[in-house]
């Protein structure tokens, strides 16, 4: 079976390819050292009943191998969960970068693209 260089994935329950595409908010420090990607999952079919499950973490998934954190929390609209929002972070500049290559890959093979949000305040 072939697979394309910029196959990436997220998954809450191994093996099982997250469909929704997060949102993404990248933070990091004043000496860019340490930071954070929070990652917005708007109606996951994680959280649909047919897979309701107990959420550990979120994995993602590239050529690299997998990063994972277990910073997940779900949002609930009438007692109902409807968002699920998790936080990966890094501690080096080596891990930062390790996770923008999975960005990539994950935008890539998703047909997305970047913007930089330069109002931030």
């Amino acid at each position: 079976m072939a697979s394309s260089n910029s196959n990436a994935a997220i998954q809450f329950f191994r093996g099982v390819d997250e469909v929704v595409v997060p949102e993404i908010r990248l933070t990091r420090s004043r000496d860019g050292i340490t930071g954070q990607a929070i990652f917005f999952f708007d109606q996951p079919e994680a959280l649909s009943p047919e897979s309701m499950g107990d959420i550990t973490g979120m994995i993602l998934i590239d050529e690299e191998g997998e990063l994972s954190t277990r910073e997940v929390k779900a949002r609930f609209v009438n007692g109902n969960p409807s968002a699920l929002e998790a936080t990966y972070s890094w501690k080096s500049e080596k891990d930062f970068e390790r996770f923008m290559r999975f960005a990539q890959r994950y935008a890539d093979s998703h047909g997305l693209g970047y913007t930089k949000n330069s109002d931030a305040k």
